[in-house]
């Protein structure tokens, strides 16, 4: 299988294709990371098996798992159009796995006709910080992760006239896409299709209907809050807030965040997150609803030059 040629690993690694099998010994891998840095786990595994079965991803040209000596993951990444993911194990950082896997994303891409290339890096991973900008990255937009408590049940607003609240249903699946990506769209670069946004949301093992409130006004939907649930874990996740542009400033998404909210707490969750970044404009609605910034990360752009 296709991998990163031996002669640019340091010496004592091989590597080759990541698959769908590999989920758990690449979740292993990404959550010591998180461990490393922020002291707990953040993904789920559901979330490889998304990453991997991704529509248009190639995984065996699109992916690769670098091995140790002993057969243990040391680093992983992937790219699909112009963004990559890179992770290297706390236990093998140092010794030029990094820069390996950085210069075959970019190798990759560039391959895929691509003109630059995009990395998501914690703020706190000053290592991974060094090199994105000693490779020529710049900084493109910065995410938040942000936290709301609950050790009381939240309360949640009367919905607006002609505006009705109810938990995500089968059938609702077009719908929310059209709300969240027509959102979206005033700020993504790319619309996903329809397969490629439900593997990162409704179809995700996950997926959390009853915590997932959608707005319906007029017989069609006009807002959604898409969460995911991990059982056993006592947070909860919100993946996707989308209000319709002509039912905006109505307290709409104010009011689908606490329905979200209150239904986790219902389920015994604690707190509840969620990521948003510069360019949405949306910090300070989360924060004026009690939501506290936890970490950031930033997103890294390089353009490629032509020759």
């Amino acid at each position: 299988m296709s991998g990163i040629s031996s002669t640019l690993l340091p010496i004592g690694y091989r590597s080759r294709s990541a698959t769908v099998a590999d989920a758990h010994a690449i979740h292993r891998l990404v959550t010591a990371c998180e461990y490393e840095l922020h002291c707990r786990a953040v993904t789920g595994s559901d979330r490889i098996v998304a990453d991997l079965s991704l529509p248009g991803l190639e995984p065996k040209f699109d992916t690769v798992l670098v091995r140790d000596s002993e057969g243990e993951p040391a680093g992983w990444g992937w790219v699909k159009g112009r963004r990559s993911t890179v992770h290297v194990h706390p236990d093998h950082r140092g010794r030029g796995l990094g820069s390996s896997l950085l210069a075959w994303a970019e190798a990759r891409a560039q391959q895929l006709g691509n003109d630059r290339l995009a990395q998501t890096v914690s703020d706190g991973d000053h290592a991974a910080v060094a090199l994105l900008r000693s490779s020529g990255y710049s900084q493109l937009v910065t995410e938040w992760l942000l936290e709301i408590a609950m050790s009381v049940e939240p309360e949640v607003p009367e919905p607006p006239e002609g505006v009705t609240v109810r938990a995500f249903r089968p059938g609702d699946e077009q719908a929310a896409y059209q709300v969240t990506e027509d959102a979206f769209d005033e700020w993504q670069q790319r619309r996903k299709t329809y397969a490629e946004w439900a593997r990162h949301t409704v179809e995700r093992a996950t997926f959390d209907p009853a915590a997932s409130p959608v707005a319906i006004a007029g017989g069609q939907m006009v807002g959604a809050v898409l969460s995911l649930g991990v059982p056993g874990n006592d947070e909860g996740y919100v993946e996707r807030v989308a209000v319709r542009r002509d039912h905006r400033n109505r307290g709409i998404a104010r009011m689908l965040l606490h329905t979200a909210f209150r239904t986790f707490y219902r389920q015994g969750k604690q707190t509840c997150t969620l990521w948003t970044h510069s360019d949405t404009g949306a910090l300070s609605l989360y924060e004026r609803i009690g939501m506290t910034v936890q970490r950031s990360s930033t997103v890294y752009s390089k353009t490629f030059t032509t020759r």
